[in-house]
């Protein structure tokens, strides 16, 4: 190809150059190409000179170019090509990419017009900008849809934007108080104070709210206050500094806080009152009832010979429910106190404490009580696992109805992990499932009080000492076929002066 004198010229400095650069002549043929732009478009050096300068443009945008390039040619000036337009090349291999051009007019001695581009791959800033318009539109998504109210403002305390849930919150649009103070969404006395504060801050930089949550009041359009919880943030945007305010409306929560402490009172002043009805259950009717037992046991010893069989049958009635009643107020007085006393934890050895509690209740000689050896030792208070363990294995004891030397009860113990398993297992009559639950309430029993002596409080005791100790009590039984009642505790650490309450 014959190269004009001038473009020869600037052969050695296109080659020079870093960006990549060619030159065409007025019908769109390349004159000369550097090393940087067959780099670029991945063609030899060499083999660019005399092509058109279509075969770097992808295949729909060339007769387009064609048509531009004869109209720049008629007014050959300085300046970018596209006029604004995206514009993208060609790669020897294909691929699409986006640019920018340069264009300059050149003349050679012969006056024949030139053009010099100057190209520039823009991939990169395009990811760059793609990238940020995600990120700007995830933020916007953000802001449009985040349950609590999001305020910015300037250095000067004017509000720039509301999100949706405060525009909500407060009662105002946007486009109605941008520019204006946000000071307008305070009550007094915090409004008069806030220029005052920002104020304060941007000269000495003292922090009260920025960077850190607080409790403050909102004011809402229709004059109304409510509790908030506020957080500022700090940040600098093209050198200036802005002030992003993140409000979250807690009157629910104040609501539900101040119900929860009149709920407390009333439960400390019920607890207050259990306590002194406990005190006059403890002295007031047990005194009169001991006279009554007393009496009764009088009358039936120093004048058996007056009774009859009915009459000795309902003096003996009158003695054992003079007896159980007063084993119910003992009883009523215990579940009272479980969960209601502060008490201190202490490891309990099982072993010894079973040993206790059988010794305490000396089962009949025909009675087979067998307690699995090795049991752990557990932390709580002593008094509450004794009563635990004694009240089910009286129970088992009352409900027996095997013959002498038939009767059998199994105490035993298993590993499960994070707590330990107890169960308590007798060769009794059994319990239907359809009573599983009704055993567990207060003052429940199935067999007839006077068959069997009992307050139905028993086993309403275990179950809330293993419940305030986070542990479960179940029942496994069927009619004729025993029971098995057993319960966890949790494998508390053992440190010393722990309370539970």
């Amino acid at each position: 190809m014959n190269i004009p004198v001038a473009a020869r010229s600037l052969g050695w400095l296109l080659d020079a150059a870093s960006d990549a650069m060619l030159i065409c002549d007025a019908g769109g043929r390349i004159v000369l190409a550097n090393q940087a732009l067959a780099t670029l478009f991945g063609h030899a050096h060499d083999a660019l000179a005399g092509q058109a300068l279509e075969v770097l443009l992808p295949e729909g945008t060339r007769a387009a170019h064609a048509r531009l390039r004869d109209a720049y040619m008629g007014r050959p000036r300085p300046r970018p090509m596209g006029g604004g337009l995206a514009l993208e090349a060609r790669r020897a291999d294909g691929s699409v990419f986006p640019v920018e051009v340069s264009l300059s007019p050149l003349r050679d001695p012969d006056g024949a017009a030139l053009v010099l581009a100057t190209i520039h791959d823009i991939s990169e800033r395009k990811r760059a900008e793609h990238a940020l318009q995600e990120s700007e539109a995830r933020m916007r998504a953000i802001f449009d849809t985040a349950v609590d109210a999001i305020i910015t403002i300037d250095q000067r305390g004017r509000m720039e934007r509301l999100n949706p849930a405060a525009e909500r919150m407060f009662g105002w649009r946007e486009a109605e108080v941008a520019g204006r103070n946000v000071s307008l969404l305070m009550p007094e006395p915090h409004r008069a104070r806030h220029d005052g504060y920002l104020d304060h801050y941007l000269r000495t930089g003292e922090q009260r709210v920025i960077g850190q949550g607080r409790e403050v009041q909102g004011l809402r359009r229709d004059g109304s206050v409510f509790p908030m919880e506020l957080a500022v943030g700090e940040m600098w945007i093209g050198g200036a500094r802005m002030f992003t305010g993140l409000v979250r409306d807690i009157s629910a929560r104040k609501a539900a806080e101040d119900e929860a402490r009149r709920l407390l009172q009333e439960l400390t002043a019920a607890n207050e009152e259990l306590t002194s009805f406990a005190y006059v259950v403890s002295h007031d009717l047990k005194a009169p009832l001991r006279g009554i037992g007393s009496l009764a046991d009088w009358i039936a010893t120093d004048h058996a010979d007056k009774f009859d069989d009915e009459g000795r049958e309902h003096m003996r009635l009158l003695i054992n429910r003079v007896h159980r009643m007063g084993a119910l107020i003992d009883g009523i007085l215990q579940y009272s106190r479980v969960g209601r006393v502060r008490e201190t934890l202490a490891a309990v050895d099982l072993d010894r404490l079973l040993a206790e509690v059988i010794d305490l209740l000396a089962p009949a000689p025909g009675v087979t009580l067998h307690v699995a050896t090795g049991m752990p030792v557990v932390m709580a208070e002593p008094t509450r696992i004794r009563q635990v363990f004694h009240n089910l294995i009286s129970n088992a004891l009352k409900h027996m109805d095997k013959p002498a030397g038939e009767a059998r009860i199994r105490v035993t113990w298993a590993d499960e992990g994070e707590h330990w398993r107890f169960a308590v297992t007798d060769n009794g009559p059994g319990i239907d499932p359809r009573h599983f639950e009704r055993i567990f309430q207060l003052f429940q029993t199935l067999a007839p009080r006077d068959r069997v002596e009992s307050t139905g409080v028993g086993l309403a005791l275990v179950k809330k000492i293993v419940e305030m100790y986070h542990g479960t009590v179940s029942v496994a039984s069927a009619p004729g076929a025993g029971a098995t009642f057993s319960f966890t505790l949790p494998k508390l650490a053992p440190t010393h002066g722990a309370t539970l309450r």
